[in-house]
């Protein structure tokens, strides 16, 4: 609308002039206004399309992928007197950060000529992996197997199944046995030949790319940008490595001094190679391990060896997390912040907590909010197999974080550090 037609056709006198110069003046900030909107959104759907790069392929699953928000957890940054940022990546259509992963690894694998309409993508997942995978198939005219243990949240593979993949489930093993559900997805793979393409998100440099090129220089500029200082220590569980080596080597090349913890569970043996050097946990043992391969609640986190991806992680620091804590994060975090959240989500919040202990007042502490608690309502959020592994279901949700010291059963160096 033209503001100068609304003026009367009287004599230009003083006070005329006056509201000339004001109405000329709303006028003017009103078009910048809207020429900075335009450029912002443009700049907003330049940002998302970088990330999605891949011709005209792409579909509405694929678009959605990345520029998660980054948020404060005002009530750990309470507790701990540090800022506690959180990057949601379960805001990604798939519901975690292995959609960034599941995307990169198509594209590459489409690049290098291994893909056309009709081929099979193979893969082994705990089943986020294998969901990300199924929906950017069925969009680009492949079909999609997927191997999984047993021993998942079933809703993961009524998802996979709803999303047109064909699902085998398999018993937990140990990565020798060929039944491990990656080894098992391998022979199928070789079984179809030139058809399939097995993915291998634990060894493909892909995973590691999607992170150091996507999630980690993303996280970066949004806590610079929306906090105005460098972030001191990133904290962050492995599934297969690839989100804590990308993120990792991208911030230490910006600053070699930001601190990197490993979060790991129960039975895994990661957190061991970081403390002592050896990837070997006794839990590992056949006759030590129960149902679950790792003896915890805990899901999509945790290694018995050294993936390709892990071994390019810089890491500072690592904490052992009990399964309780993570339970009692869990509860404390959606009745102090409404949010509901899964299990390795839980795992990375305690770490925050550590770190941020460990780090003192002041320092600027981020990690990853990677998967939700719908996806895990059969089991992390199921009180009768909280209750059946041993572990105490919050009768009331905890007001503090008093339950990080109550239970006696993280690392006892920490303990002895005052870290706990």
């Amino acid at each position: 609308m033209d503001l100068l037609a609304l003026l009367p056709p009287f004599p230009k006198s003083g006070k005329h002039h006056v509201l000339l110069v004001v109405v000329s003046a709303v006028a003017a900030s009103a078009t910048t206004a809207a020429i900075l909107l335009m450029f912002s959104q443009r700049r907003s759907k330049s940002k998302r399309t970088l990330e999605n790069k891949g011709g005209n392929r792409e579909s509405g699953y694929a678009a959605l992928i990345g520029n998660t928000p980054l948020i404060e957890l005002t009530s750990l940054s309470r507790a701990t007197e540090c800022r506690v940022l959180a990057k949601v990546e379960y805001l990604n259509p798939g519901g975690t950060s292995k959609d960034r992963v599941a995307l990169r690894m198509i594209q590459e694998a489409e690049k290098a000529g291994l893909l056309h309409p009709g081929s099979t993508v193979i893969e082994g997942t705990s089943g986020s992996t294998g969901i990300a995978l199924a929906s950017l198939c069925r969009a680009r005219g492949y079909r999609c197997l997927i191997v999984m243990p047993d021993d998942q949240a079933a809703e993961k593979a009524h998802l996979l199944k709803q999303f047109g993949a064909e699902v085998e489930i398999v018993k937990p093993a140990s990565i020798a046995n060929p039944n491990h559900y990656c080894n098992r997805a391998r022979a199928r793979a070789e079984e179809l030949g030139d058809e399939a393409v097995y993915m291998d998100q634990f060894e493909t440099m892909a995973n590691f790319r999607a992170h150091y090129e996507g999630t980690g220089p993303e996280m970066w500029e949004q806590v610079m940008a929306g906090y105005g200082a460098r972030p001191d220590a990133f904290v962050m569980s492995a599934g297969t490595g690839g989100t804590l080596a990308g993120v990792s080597r991208a911030w230490k090349e910006r600053e070699e001094k930001v601190q990197v913890f490993l979060v790991d569970p129960p039975g895994s043996s990661l957190y061991h190679k970081v403390k002592h050097g050896v990837c070997y946990s006794t839990a590992q043992r056949e006759r030590g391990v129960r149902r679950h391969r790792y003896d915890s609640l805990a899901e999509g986190i945790g290694l018995d060896r050294l993936t390709a991806n892990f071994r390019k992680a810089r890491i500072d620091e690592a904490f052992h997390v009990p399964d309780q804590e993570a339970v009692d994060m869990a509860h404390f975090l959606l009745q102090a912040e409404g949010m509901f959240v899964g299990s390795s989500t839980a795992m990375n919040l305690v770490g925050c907590v550590r770190a941020a202990r460990v780090l003192g007042p002041g320092h600027t502490v981020v990690t990853v909010l990677c998967d939700s608690g719908q996806r895990h309502l059969t089991r992390f959020w199921n009180r009768r197999v909280v209750e059946g592994a041993g572990l105490i279901w919050p009768e009331t949700p905890p007001v503090n974080l008093n339950f990080l010291q109550r239970n006696g059963q993280g690392d006892k160096e920490d303990l002895r550090e005052g870290r706990h």
